[in-house]
């Protein structure tokens, strides 16, 4: 039967006790035998074929270098760039909902009762000045011109009562609206 050392090195099994002897005593006459052996000649052409490998790898690594380089710095200048245009947007999405704020319901009904009251008190500071350019004269009749075409005092009186009209004629509108929309009848798409 075999010994495990003649079983795992061959080789080794027709050394005699003594040359097996000095090569435990010789170091530089172990690593002559050492190295004769199959299994490791194997592992130094084994090693050899790997360091080839790992060399012709890191070649192939060296090669590819300068475009992985440009290939970052294009990444990095998409991801700032990325960067930028997500500011921008939050920017924008603000300044959208401040725009779309002007066009709520809320905001449209404050605007129109607003106008509403704006249009009503134009329209009756427009009577008022109507009135105080009139003179105050009891012998004349209404609409007496004394000759010139326009009353005594200011604005044609055709002229005022289609102004005066057209003021009213709004704010009643307004105020219609007003009234529709407090009484639910005005419906708002949000489309």
């Amino acid at each position: 039967m075999a010994t495990p050392l003649q079983r795992d090195f061959p080789e080794l099994s027709q050394l005699s006790r003594g040359d097996l002897e000095d090569l435990l005593a010789d170091p530089i006459y172990f690593q002559a035998i050492f190295h004769s052996l199959t299994q490791v000649k194997n592992l130094y052409r084994v090693q050899a074929e790997l360091g080839m490998a790992n060399e012709s790898i890191a070649k192939n690594n060296l090669g590819l270098q300068q475009s992985l380089y440009h290939l970052r710095a294009e990444t990095q200048e998409a991801f700032d760039e990325a960067k930028r245009l997500e500011t921008r947007w939050q920017e924008l999405e603000k300044e959208q909902k401040e725009v779309y704020q002007r066009f709520t319901p809320q905001f449209l009904l404050m605007r129109l009762q607003h106008s509403t009251t704006a249009q009503d008190e134009a329209s009756e500071a427009l009577a008022s000045s109507f009135v105080q350019q009139q003179p105050s004269l009891p012998s004349l009749p209404r609409g007496d011109t004394a000759g010139t075409g326009t009353p005594r005092g200011g604005l044609e009186v055709e002229e005022f009562i289609k102004e005066f009209k057209e003021m009213r004629k709004q704010y009643h509108k307004r105020a219609m609206w007003g009234k529709k929309w407090a009484n639910g009848q005005v419906v708002w798409r949000e489309d």
